[in-house]
């Protein structure tokens, strides 16, 4: 089974026109639970879903809108850092969209560029 706990970064389409979220989901056993933040109007919602394996589904229902419940399915890629798959609103709003793992941990960033750093700095000190 997926794991799937963590910071995710993804995008919907709806008629052609991307819209880009960040997600944070919390799984225990084959449950899923979460917050997503739309770059949108809809700004943010909350999740609950189940994991089968790679396959995904959860609903998404918008704090500042509670009738906009989006349904969501999908697979997730064998390493378990990508999500692919296709929402529905109703029988005339629905589309593909997909997310991947944000890894951006700034600490392991922030330490690499010092590592590249430090020579540098030590060497014009003397």
């Amino acid at each position: 089974m997926a794991e799937l706990t963590g910071s995710w970064l993804g995008s919907y389409w709806q008629a052609e026109t991307p819209t880009r979220f960040e997600a944070t989901f919390v799984q225990a056993h084959n449950s899923l639970s979460g917050r997503t933040m739309d770059d949108g109007p809809l700004g943010e919602a909350q999740i609950q879903g189940d994991v089968t394996g790679r396959r995904i589904t959860f609903s998404k229902q918008y704090f500042n809108n509670p009738t906009y419940t989006i349904q969501y399915s999908g697979t997730v890629s064998e390493d378990g850092n990508h999500i692919t798959g296709q929402w529905q609103f109703d029988a005339k709003h629905s589309g593909p969209w997909e997310a991947h793992r944000n890894d951006n941990d700034l600490t392991k960033e922030l330490q690499a560029v010092l590592a590249k750093s430090a020579p540098k700095l030590a060497n014009s000190k003397g």
